[in-house]
């Protein structure tokens, strides 16, 4: 039987709901590594340069990295349940589309849209830990979903190089449509389902806090990236390039950090920081 919201995960059910939860961690992490031995493979196959291919990597990348902090808040506010198999969906969806693209720009469009439903899956997988095993058990259960999370970035070169060099590129994508939909099922059926609750007004949800710290991690990212080959392409030259991209992060930062100040419903609370319980205890 399915729990409910008055009733939690059944000791029978418990098994099948970390399964479900670990196979969502795998493909989130998977979906990171495995795409970047085809790099060459995809340069050749789209006759494209390098520049243009490791976007399939980095689209990824931005849009997970852009917003996995977000996840958290959108889970609070729609159900988390919910949310997690809107993830899964759009990841296996956007897997489909990624094995089946016929452009380089569709496929770096449908890398991004894997990278959104990573970011849900992965943030919102460690947060069912506490809802679905008891209390004692919780830290094992973080850690098996610690070691799928690293067994499956390690295994995505060999797993990618094997696929390509036996069924072609675009499998490394498809291979994830089984997987989804496995993943989808075991939640679906297994996972305790969202307390119902009365619906959120709009402003409970910090819009220009979400902006502004998307913003910032975006200019991170492409700073630590691509931000050398941003700036020659602008004529700025490679240092100017990582060197503004940096300025537009630090600056993206302190908004972040002024607006959450005077949010009502601020993303991260910033008394929050001042909780002694949550300070790392240094040896």
């Amino acid at each position: 039987m399915t729990p409910t919201a008055a009733e939690p995960a059944t000791r029978a059910s418990i098994p099948w709901a970390l399964t479900g939860l670990s196979l969502s961690m795998l493909l989130s992490s998977l979906g990171v590594s495995i795409a970047n031995v085809a790099l060459p493979t995809l340069a050749d196959s789209f006759e494209a340069t390098f520049q243009q291919v490791q976007w399939i990597v980095l689209a990824f990348l931005l849009a997970s990295t852009t917003l996995i902090v977000t996840v958290g808040r959108l889970g609070d506010l729609t159900g988390r349940r919910r949310l997690l198999l809107l993830g899964i969906s759009v990841f296996t969806t956007a897997s489909l589309v990624a094995g089946l693209a016929p452009t380089l720009w569709l496929l770096i469009t449908a890398r991004a849209a894997q990278g959104l439903g990573a970011a849900v899956m992965m943030a919102l997988t460690m947060a069912f830990v506490g809802d679905i095993v008891p209390k004692a058990r919780t830290a094992s259960a973080m850690g098996l979903l610690g070691t799928t999370s690293a067994i499956g970035t390690a295994l995505g070169p060999s797993l990618g190089g094997v696929l390509i060099g036996t069924f072609g590129w675009r499998t490394i994508f498809l291979i994830n449509l089984p997987l989804g939909l496995l993943t989808f099922t075991l939640t679906i059926k297994h996972l305790p389902a969202d307390h119902s609750r009365p619906a959120m007004p709009a402003r409970r949800f910090d819009n220009a806090g979400t902006a502004a710290l998307a913003g910032t991690l975006a200019a991170y990212a492409l700073a630590m990236t691509v931000g050398g080959d941003i700036g020659g392409a602008l004529g700025f030259g490679r240092s100017a390039g990582v060197v503004g991209l940096l300025v537009v992060a630090v600056a993206g930062l302190a908004t972040f950090v002024r607006i959450e100040t005077r949010a009502a419903s601020p993303l991260v609370r910033p008394a929050a920081f001042h909780d002694r319980t949550l300070r790392p205890v240094w040896p």
